[in-house]
């Protein structure tokens, strides 16, 4: 993403965008961790820290605003809607303190559940 002002123009990588938001997502209540899908097995596999970001798809959109999609594993027992509400306001708040760029959405995608 670019942007531009008077003193100049400031470039963010998709790495920053993903790195903030897997952060932010998994320091919230009840998160397992980020997931992603197998395309051999089709099995859902929790990602380590370090390759949280697979999780993590940013979005650009033409208003200068991003829209993020996150694929979660959650604890069991956890009540589902409040944690992906507090994953979506945590991860606007983060964002778009954190690169100055507004989150136009985040959307919350719940693949597995651990015990």
């Amino acid at each position: 993403m670019k942007l531009a002002n008077e003193l100049g123009e400031i470039r963010i990588s998709s790495e920053v965008f993903t790195a903030i938001t897997g952060a932010a997502a998994t320091n919230c209540y009840g998160v397992k961790g980020m997931a992603v899908r197998s395309k051999t097995d089709g099995l859902v596999h929790l990602l380590k820290r370090e390759s949280m970001a697979k999780g993590v798809k940013v979005f650009y959109n033409e208003d200068s605003t991003v829209s993020i999609e996150l694929h979660i594993i959650v604890e069991n027992g956890v009540n589902l809607v409040a944690v992906c509400s507090s994953i979506m306001s945590e991860v606007r708040y983060v964002v778009s303190t954190t690169t100055g760029v507004q989150v136009q959405s985040v959307d919350v995608y719940v693949d597995s559940m651990r015990f």
